[in-house]
C-alpha cells in the first residue's frame, strides 16, 4: 500500500513540476508514508509538501492542496484530508483492502519479503558459547535472537551468513581440562583435592567417563578418540571440548538453530592472525609502549580511555582476538557484521570498534553492529527456577525445552525486545489458552486449517476464482479490520530488518492473531451463500499463509491441528 501511495505521489509532484509550482529540476525529498496513530486521521500520513514547501516558496498547507489537486485518480483513495501543519492523509477505499487477499496468495510464502538488502553479504554471529558445559537459558535467548535477526534479514533481501564463534581458548578451557581430570582421577566436588576453579556440575563426571572409556567423539568433521589415561592432560583437554561442543550443537539443533560457519578461537592464534592484526595496528601509528605494555590510541576512535592490548608478561588481553576475528568477517566478504552478545559484553564494544578502525583497513565506521540481550528470569509455579543438578548452577536450554516445548521456548525467549528484562513463565507456555501468546497464534493458523476440513465435510470446497471474484463481498467492519492487519505485515518484516528486532514480529502476529480470531467470531465462513463462503475463505487463507510466513521467520511452527 505504502509503494502504491509512493507512486502516486511521485506522479502528484511531476505534474507540479510541469506546472512550474515546483522547480523542475527539483529532486524529490526523502519524504515519509506512515499510519497515523489514530485512525480518524486516515490509513497513512505523507509529508512531502512540508519538505517542498520552502522550495516552492508557499506555505505547507497551500502546496498540500496544489499536491492533492495534482494527484491522478486512484480506485484505491475514498478521500483525502490535509491536517496540521501540511500532513496528507488518505483514506482507501474497500476495494483497496480487499486487493490485499490478491496480493497474499498471488505472492504466496515470498509475501512480505523485499530486497532491500540487494543480496549484499551480512555475517551474523550469535550463541558463541565457551565449549565448557551445557547451554545455559542466556544462550538460548541469544540463539533465537541471532536465528531470528538472520531470517528477517533474509526476508529484506540480505545475502546472510550464520556463523558461531568458539571461544576455545583461554583460563575457562584450561579450568575445564583440570575438571575433567580430576573426576577421571576420581575426585569430586567437596574434596580436598578437586581444584578450587573446576566446574562442579554432574556433566564433567560424564565427559570424564566418556574419555576413559575410549569413547569417540565427532565435529565438524574431526573425530576426537578418549583414552584410559587420566595423566595426559593434553588429550583430556581436547576431549572434553569436543565432547561439550557436540553436545551444544546437538542442543541447538533441537532449538531450531543453525549455523553455516564455525570459527575456532584458536585458530586466530595457531594461524598468526592475532599477531597480524597487532603488527598492523602498529604499522598504522595507533600503538605506543608504556610500563612494559603494548597500548592501543583507541580513545583516538571514540573510546573512553586507551586500552592494553599486550601485558608485560607477553600475554594478549582479551579484546585483541576479538578485533582479529572481525577483522577476518571484513576479509571474508561480510560487508555488514551483526554480532549478537550478551549484555555483559557491554564495555568490550568500544575498544573492539576502536581496533577496527585504527587498523585503516576500509571497514565502515560503525562495524559491527551489535546486538544485546538481557538475563532471563524463569519462573515455575510463581518461584523461580534457577538450578539443573547436571549444569550444577543455572537451568539448561535442554531443561527449558523439554518442560515447555521448542516452539514455546523460541517464542517466549524472542517476544521482546533483546535489551529488556524477560521472565519466562513455564506455567504459561506449556497453557492451552488465549493468554499464552503462542498457543493464541498457532491456533489461528490451525483454525483456518480446519475450516478448510469442514468446507469439505460439508461438501462446500473452496472455490479460489469465485473467491476472487467475489472480494467485494469484504465489506464488514471485522473483515476491514483484518484486511487493515494483513496489510501491515510488509511494513513489519521490513522494520524488524532494519532495526534488527524480530521481536516486532511476534507482536505482530498476536495482532493478526486477535484480529483473524475477532473475524471469525462475528463473520460466519461456511455460509450457504457461495460466493460470500468462497470471499470469507480466500481471506481465512490469506490470513493463514501471513501468520505461516510470520511464524517462520520466528522459527515456530504452523500447526494445522491443535
Amino acid at each position: 500500500m505504502k509503494a502504491q501511495l509512493r507512486a502516486l505521489i511521485e506522479q502528484g509532484l511531476t505534474a507540479l513540476r510541469a506546472a512550474g509550482t515546483l522547480p523542475s529540476d527539483l529532486a524529490s525529498p526523502d519524504f515519509v508514508i506512515e499510519r497515523p496513530k489514530e485512525r480518524a486521521h486516515g490509513d497513512f500520513s505523507c509529508n512531502a509538501a512540508m519538505l517542498l514547501a520552502k522550495a516552492a516558496k508557499s506555505n505547507p498547507r497551500a502546496l498540500a492542496q496544489q499536491l492533492v489537486d495534482a494527484l491522478p485518480v486512484s480506485d484505491a483513495i475514498a478521500k483525502v484530508e490535509i491536517a496540521g501543519p501540511g500532513f496528507i492523509n488518505f483514506h482507501l477505499t474497500a476495494t483497496a483492502w480487499q486487493q490485499q487477499v490478491r496480493d497474499i496468495h498471488a505472492a504466496g510464502a515470498a509475501f512480505g519479503r523485499n530486497a532491500s538488502g540487494k543480496g549484499v553479504t551480512v555475517g551474523v554471529e550469535y550463541v558463541s558459547a565457551n565449549p565448557t558445559g551445557p547451554l545455559h537459558v542466556g544462550h538460548g535467548r541469544a540463539g533465537v535472537i541471532g536465528d531470528c535477526i538472520a531470517r528477517v534479514m533474509a526476508a529484506n533481501g540480505w545475502n546472510v551468513a550464520r556463523e558461531f564463534y568458539y571461544n576455545d581458548a583461554g583460563v575457562q578451557i584450561n579450568n575445564l581440562a583440570i575438571s575433567t581430570q580430576a573426576r577421571a582421577k576420581g575426585f569430586k566436588p567437596g574434596d580436598a583435592q578437586w581444584p578450587a576453579d573446576a566446574y562442579n556440575g554432574d556433566y564433567i563426571g560424564d565427559v570424564a567417563a566418556s574419555y576413559l572409556r575410549g569413547d569417540s567423539v565427532e565435529v565438524e568433521g574431526q573425530t576426537i578418540t578418549g583414552k584410559n589415561d587420566a595423566d595426559d592432560l593434553d588429550a583430556i583437554r581436547q576431549f572434553a571440548v569436543a565432547y561439550l561442543r557436540r553436545e551444544q550443537n546437538e542442543d541447538l539443533a533441537a532449538f531450531g538453530v543453525s549455523f553455516d560457519r564455525y570459527f575456532l578461537e584458536s585458530s586466530l592464534y595457531s594461524d598468526g592472525k592475532v599477531e597480524e592484526t597487532v603488527a598492523a595496528l602498529t604499522a598504522a601509528g595507533h600503538t605506543y609502549e608504556e610500563g612494559g605494555a603494548l597500548w592501543l590510541r583507541s580513545t583516538t576512535f571514540g573510546d573512553d580511555k586507551d586500552r592494553v592490548m599486550r601485558k608485560s608478561d607477553g600475554s594478549y588481553t582479551y579484546f585483541v582476538p576479538d578485533v582479529a576475528y572481525h577483522l577476518s568477517k571484513w576479509q571474508r566478504g561480510y560487508t555488514r557484521a551483526v554480532t549478537e552478545l550478551g549484555a555483559d559484553h557491554h564495555g568490550s564494544l568500544a575498544r573492539v570498534k576502536a581496533g577496527l578502525q585504527a587498523l585503516d583497513c576500509g571497514i565502515p565506521a560503525g562495524y559491527p553492529d551489535y546486538v544485546l540481550h538481557q538475563m532471563v528470569t524463569v519462573m515455575r509455579g510463581g518461584e523461580e527456577v534457577k538450578l539443573s543438578k547436571r549444569a550444577g548452577s543455572y537451568l539448561t536450554l535442554r531443561d527449558l525445552i523439554d518442560e515447555a516445548g521448542r516452539d514455546a521456548t523460541r517464542w517466549f525467549l524472542v517476544a521482546r525486545k533483546p535489551d529488556s528484562q524477560l521472565t519466562f513463565d513455564i506455567d504459561l507456555a506449556r497453557s492451552q489458552s488465549n493468554d499464552n501468546p503462542v498457543y493464541y497464534v498457532q491456533y489461528a493458523h490451525a483454525r483456518v486449517c480446519s475450516l478448510l476440513r469442514q468446507a469439505g465435510e460439508k461438501n462446500m470446497p473452496h472455490d479460489a476464482g469465485n473467491g476472487a471474484a467475489n472480494l467485494h463481498r469484504l465489506d464488514d467492519a471485522p473483515a476491514l479490520e483484518l484486511l487493515r492487519e494483513l496489510s501491515r505485515y510488509a511494513e513489519v518484516v521490513e522494520a524488524a530488518g532494519a532495526t534488527l528486532e524480530p521481536h516486532l514480529v511476534a507482536q505482530y502476529l498476536r495482532e493478526l492473531a486477535n484480529a483473524f480470531h475477532g473475524w471469525y467470531h462475528a463473520s460466519p465462513v461456511l455460509v450457504e451463500d457461495a460466493a460470500l463462503r468462497d470471499a470469507r475463505l480466500a481471506l481465512a487463507l490469506a490470513c493463514q499463509q501471513v501468520l505461516a510466513n510470520g511464524l517462520d521467520l520466528l522459527g515456530v511452527s504452523a500447526p494445522e491441528r491443535m
